[in-house]
């Protein structure tokens, strides 16, 4: 297993087995990809990402080929039961078969596609970013300032010039980690994760730092915070 800055590539073949492994790369890293194909001597296939329409196409075939599947095996005799008990209510055959497919396709509404941004290289902001990373892993560890105190502030208060602290509903005990809270932030307010600042993990609340001038669009979505199931709220600290 190896990984980068930008993504995981985990195993993908095991006793024997064969299998892909993608990776995310930032435009800066694509020296060190070269390096990576240069060190194993094999090309790395560029590939390019899918559009939200390419993703609701693909999602769209897959439940016609298991709905086909399903038709070739035949073995839905109660479920036709049901849908006879249905025609003979009244309601046509095509409107049944439309309402078990929108039951069947129910769960895409938990896995939203966002629209692929183009990325803009900044060097002197990833800098900025990579530094503030530092200190915020630093800050996680609890490790101690120069003058020997803390560097721990209390939780609610933002002590970086230009951040602003918000509150989680969910902590340590909810099994919530920094990439959970980067990872959902980010997705659902649409803001580069790198933009993020500080997080501090408690047991039952999280607190993390978000640029000023991009609160009110994470606050924005406040309601659409999931981890997994479950609901995240985001509030002012």
């Amino acid at each position: 297993m190896s990984s980068n800055s930008s993504g995981l590539i985990r195993r993908t073949g095991r006793a024997g087995r064969t299998g892909i492994a993608i990776t995310l790369l930032a435009p800066r890293e694509k020296r060190r990809l070269r390096e990576v194909e240069a060190l194993t001597k094999q090309p790395i296939t560029k590939m390019e990402l899918p559009s939200a329409a390419e993703i609701h196409r693909y999602r769209e075939s897959q439940a016609l080929e298991k709905l086909k599947v399903w038709l070739g095996r035949g073995r839905y005799k109660r479920e036709l039961e049901m849908v006879q008990e249905l025609v003979e209510a009244g309601h046509d055959p095509l409107d049944v078969a439309a309402a078990a497919l929108k039951i069947a396709r129910a769960d895409e509404k938990q896995r939203p596609i966002a629209e692929i941004a183009e990325v803009k290289s900044d060097h002197r902001r990833q800098e900025r970013d990579l530094a503030r990373g530092g200190r915020r892993e630093s800050f996680r560890r609890g490790e101690t300032s120069s003058k020997g105190a803390s560097s721990r502030p209390r939780g609610d208060a933002s002590h970086e010039e230009g951040m602003v602290r918000l509150k989680l509903n969910k902590g340590k005990a909810h099994g919530i980690s920094p990439n959970d809270i980067v990872g959902t932030i980010a997705f659902h307010a649409n803001i580069p994760g790198y933009a993020i600042g500080k997080i501090r993990i408690e047991d039952k609340n999280s607190f993390v730092d978000i640029p000023e001038e991009l609160v009110g669009q994470v606050l924005k979505h406040s309601g659409n915070y999931r981890m997994g199931k479950e609901k995240l709220s985001l509030v002012k600290a």
